[in-house]
């Protein structure tokens, strides 16, 4: 079966085929199509399914071309899993939406409809609680939503913490004072600032206060009102600390929660502050929780394999646990 594409500008081919060709090889090798360039038109070519799920994936892409949207693996492979799920249409959604611009002048905006989902969910409500594995940009988004309303007087200060609980290691065991013991606990948060700000004016917005990167443990006591408070790693959080924390909310605030319910690193009987809050605050006025996926990892496409392998085994390992009882 063949089905024709027709092409408007000779920009659009180039970007769809990508350098050397690879996105357009990716598409051939993943719906198992031929794909050539003819007169102003793609040609695909391939058994009758495969060939309208790829002529789907190339016309989201063509979508996104026209929105001056580049065209990387990245991005092909995410509109190849759309395609296969129904919702090429949803695209379009993913166009425009620039949340800042970082210090080196590079747009920070969704790459998925679930980080999408995410970023709205933050400008509309007070709390949002982001909860998804590694590589969905769920701090990196959170930091850049802060900056954003911190540029826009929004607020008047960004905090950001996190639990000083990390696989297998204490704090009493790192040498230095207590700055050094807390700085890499911290350092993600760190270089999300640094990324959007450049080293010269997170340093003198630190120095006049209007940022605080501090553990958990810093929080109990204060009412923090104007302020954008982001808490990452919070699946580390015990249930006394969540509650702590949702309670520091002051007036004209706004408040971000993070976290992976897959890598809790809290003693077996300890119940995640995470977990317990997601199934509390489900339903809550102001309220948004979100749920990412490994379709929305923004790494090396290794880290999405990675994530699936790990998912599937957990899954048939639950099975198994259930067949024998």
């Amino acid at each position: 079966m063949e089905q024709r594409i027709s092409i408007e500008r000779m920009e659009q081919a180039v970007n769809i085929f990508g350098s050397f060709d690879e996105n357009i090889r990716l598409i051939e090798s993943e719906f198992h199509v031929a794909v050539t360039n003819r007169e102003g038109e793609l040609r695909v070519n391939g058994e009758a399914e495969d060939t309208m799920l790829a002529v789907k994936a190339i016309q989201a892409l063509l979508t996104l071309s026209a929105k001056g949207e580049p065209l990387g693996e990245q991005q092909v492979r995410y509109v190849i899993g759309l395609a296969r799920s129904g919702q090429e249409g949803r695209i379009g959604e993913l166009t425009g939406d620039v949340i800042c611009i970082t210090a080196k002048g590079r747009p920070v905006k969704p790459k998925t409809i679930g980080q999408k989902r995410y970023c709205d969910s933050v400008q509309k409500n007070t709390v949002t609680i982001g909860v998804g594995p590694a590589g969905t940009g769920k701090t990196y988004l959170a930091v850049a939503e802060a900056v954003a309303a911190f540029r826009a007087k929004e607020i008047n200060r960004i905090v950001l913490t996190r639990p000083a609980v990390e696989a297998g290691e204490r704090l009493g065991f790192l040498p230095g004072d207590l700055q050094s013991k807390v700085d890499p606990y911290l350092r993600p948060l760190y270089d999300a600032l640094f990324d959007m700000l450049g080293a010269e004016t997170y340093n003198k917005y630190l120095e006049r206060g209007n940022i605080e990167v501090a553990p958990l443990a810093y929080m109990r006591g204060r009412t923090l009102d104007d302020s954008f408070i982001i808490l990452d790693e919070a699946q580390n959080t015990s249930r006394e600390q969540m509650k702590m924390f949702l309670t520091r909310m002051g007036f004209g605030s706004k408040m971000v929660i993070t976290g992976d319910i897959t890598q809790i690193d809290l003693p077996p009987d300890k119940t995640s502050g995470l977990k317990e809050a997601i199934r509390v605050l489900k339903g809550v006025e102001g309220i948004g929780i979100c749920e990412l996926n490994d379709q929305d990892v923004v790494r090396h496409v290794m880290v999405q394999r990675i994530i699936k392998a790990y998912d599937d085994y957990y899954a048939r390992s639950q099975r198994k646990r259930e067949k024998s009882r």
